[in-house]
């Protein structure tokens, strides 16, 4: 059965329950685990949020994905949920808030749920890591300006070692005082940020060593 660890009250404390002692006979032979967030339906065509180039970066993630599994390593789905009276997307319950069918989880893979962009804030996550001795995260998902960009250098911050996918991830244009910013040039720019000074950022191929 997939995990899905236990989502509070919005304000109240923050109650994990963590994996079965069934599900945790594979003891990790490695200090790495996959992080995927928030690849869920409202940001595929047809959902309320669509993101630019989301197929071809679910797609990307699906390999890495694949690779995870098939060396048995760990996997955590990070999946938002914004509050239901006013949620622009992701609402509670709803089709758009569900994980993608590109990168649905599988029995025994972990899902945090959150409601800020930073997937450590006010989650069991970096518990969960620390009691697997995770020390290394991949990481790929959405979108590239936030929920990327804030748990990776919340990761960095809590002295993980952590690899960007960056044709793993998306976004979406933007538009500030006026002026319209391409989704390329938006996730080029956090891209080359946190290449800079937190994460190393490789594509698909290079994380797979192909």
């Amino acid at each position: 059965m997939t995990m899905i660890l236990s989502f509070p009250p919005l304000g109240g404390g923050y109650g994990a329950s963590i994996l079965p002692a069934s599900d945790q006979r594979r003891a990790d032979m490695t200090d790495k685990a996959l992080i995927i967030v928030d690849l869920q339906n409202d940001y595929f065509p047809g959902g309320r949020w669509e993101l630019v180039g989301i197929e071809r970066a679910a797609a990307n993630a699906a390999r890495v994905l694949a690779t995870f599994r098939e060396k048995g390593l760990p996997i955590i789905h990070i999946r938002h949920e914004f509050p239901p009276e006013n949620a622009p997307f992701f609402a509670p319950g709803s089709d758009g808030a569900k994980i993608n069918a590109a990168v649905v989880p599988r029995e025994g893979e972990t899902v945090v749920p959150k409601h800020h962009p930073n997937a450590f804030r006010d989650t069991p996550l970096r518990a969960l890591l620390d009691e697997k001795g995770i020390s290394a995260l991949t990481v790929l998902g959405a979108m590239s300006h936030i929920c990327i960009d804030a748990t990776v250098r919340a990761a960095v911050d809590f002295g993980y070692d952590v690899t960007l996918v960056y044709d793993a991830v998306a976004t979406r244009d933007l538009l500030f005082n006026g002026v319209s910013v391409p989704a390329a040039h938006v996730h080029a720019a956090y891209m080359a940020a946190l290449s800079f000074a937190y994460a190393t950022v490789v594509s698909t191929d290079e994380s797979l060593g192909t």
